[in-house]
């Protein structure tokens, strides 16, 4: 070997050990990025004695794609979880306590004690006052589901900008990789910058993906819909202004395909999109058909009744009074309009021994033929709230019960659903933190051994740096020489 080769082997064997120590320090200083995957510099062979470092990236596409999925699936049940617990309270209150159905336990209590002493009028007002409060449970309720709605409908909105705007960034950077593969040049950075968008992506819909030549990728939906293909596909929704009880909302579209809601508490919903879009047609949808159904059944307990004559809003009256509502049958947004009847409220000049006595409707509908200590009819009003009648089962609950049990029942459905969807969270947010542990223990940078690679690399640079002393106190001894 002469001395200039050896020269030359010196030089190149810093060169590659310098370049060698880069990456190990870049993978020192990224190791807490969870978006950085590691890079490996391997040394290979281009001519006899002659040696170069190409900069190789980790991954693992299977455990990859298992953390998509994994992210995609708790951020859906998520979604769902968080607002069950929103309409939970916005509904019921903590602890239910200005639930339709402590209203309605409180109402008859009010009324059993009216019963017992029916000649005293103040026990009377206290009757109003409780049914005043069941109005109250029931209107703010509804009124609360619709806010819910519109609010969820808005949060649609911007996922959906968001989720456009991610696309946006996943062709620059699909780009980027696309353009330094062609050219040969290293697109480790890019890859990750592509990796961390997917799963921003994976946020909001489930997304499967597919590598062709020159590492472009291609994302689909998790039903096949393209969502990009060299350029992004549209996702488009129209938000509305607000919402009323029975309003159907606007679909979500994605390259004109619509996404679909989630169901159940252990929600099929992948994906924000279609957890929000439960939460807004499904659950409070389903929850405003009980409020309106328990509303119905307020008005048909509480209903006057006089031979010959059909049946009339009595203590609780509604916008179609003096009618009753169809049995069985849902009258949308009837909660958010049912009202105590002022024919009986005294804050209006009403008289509330009309409840004792019969005659809001008109003097064919008095009962009380026995005085001030007649009570049949205030019995009566409280075996109601106890029979059982027909609900709409489109209410998603007992279709046969009496009113307070479906307005214990509706509680009952709201916290089997959240207890489902609090289980089915946790255990859906443990997989997403295992799927992305395998994955960091897979691609991601341990730092010890990166140090100890390190100082193996040291210690190649110090026999590198003795192979030149040598070759070169050989020069001088030549040159020496020959002078």
């Amino acid at each position: 070997m002469s001395l200039s080769t050896a020269l030359s082997i010196a030089q190149s064997a810093l060169m590659n050990t310098a370049r060698q120590t880069s990456v190990v320090s870049r993978n020192v200083a990224d190791a807490s990025n969870p978006d950085y995957t590691r890079r490996i510099a391997v040394v290979t062979s281009t001519a006899p004695g002659a040696r170069s470092v190409d900069i190789q990236r980790v991954a693992n596409d299977l455990l990859f794609r298992q953390n998509l999925s994994a992210l995609s699936a708790y951020s859906g049940q998520n979604a769902l979880y968080s607002g069950l617990d929103q309409l939970d309270v916005s509904v019921n209150g903590v602890d239910n306590a200005s639930s339709p159905s402590t209203a309605i336990g409180n109402l008859q209590q009010a009324l059993q004690l009216y019963a017992t002493s029916p000649s005293n009028q103040n026990l009377g007002s206290s009757v109003i006052d409780a049914a005043k409060q069941v109005v109250r449970s029931l209107n703010e309720g509804s009124r609360a589901i619709q806010d819910f709605r519109t609010q969820t409908d808005g949060q649609i909105a911007t996922a959906v900008d968001d989720l456009n705007s991610l696309l946006s960034q996943f062709q620059d950077a699909n780009q980027a990789v696309i353009s330094g593969t062609r050219s040969g040049t290293d697109v480790s950075d890019a890859l990750d910058q592509r990796d961390a968008l997917l799963k921003k992506i994976s946020d909001y819909v489930p997304v499967s993906t597919f590598t062709r030549g020159d590492n472009d990728m291609v994302i689909t939906t998790g039903d096949g819909t393209t969502l990009f293909e060299t350029i992004p596909r549209t996702v488009s929704f129209a938000p509305s202004s607000g919402y009323s009880a029975g309003t159907v909302g606007n679909a979500l579209y994605i390259d004109n395909v619509p996404i679909s809601a989630g169901t159940s508490g252990n929600t099929s919903a992948s994906g924000k999109l279609a957890g929000l879009l439960q939460l807004r047609d499904g659950v409070a949808s389903t929850m405003q058909s009980q409020l309106d159904e328990t509303a119905r059944g307020l008005i048909t307990a509480f209903a006057e009744t006089a031979p010959s004559m059909p049946n009339a809003a009595g203590l609780f009256t509604w916008s179609g009074a003096p009618a009753v509502p169809a049995a069985g049958t849902l009258v949308n947004g009837l909660a958010g309009t049912i009202s105590v009847n002022a024919a009986m409220d005294p804050s209006v000049g009403g008289n509330p021994a009309l409840l004792r006595d019969g005659g809001a409707n008109g003097a064919a509908y008095i009962v009380n033929t026995g005085g001030a200590s007649y009570s049949s009819l205030l019995v009566a009003y409280g075996d109601r709230l106890d029979q059982p009648m027909t609900f709409d089962p489109a209410a998603g609950i007992s279709a046969t019960s009496s009113v307070a049990d479906y307005a214990a029942n509706s509680i009952g459905w709201l916290q089997s659903v959240r207890q489902q969807a609090s289980t089915a969270a946790d255990a859906k947010q443990a997989l997403a933190s295992r799927s992305a542990e395998a994955l960091s223990n897979a691609t991601g940078v341990n730092v010890d051994q990166e140090m100890s690679l390190l100082l193996d690399l040291e210690h190649t640079y110090q026999a590198s740096a003795r192979m030149m002393k040598t070759v070169d106190d050989m020069l001088a001894a030549l040159l020496s020489a020959v002078g």
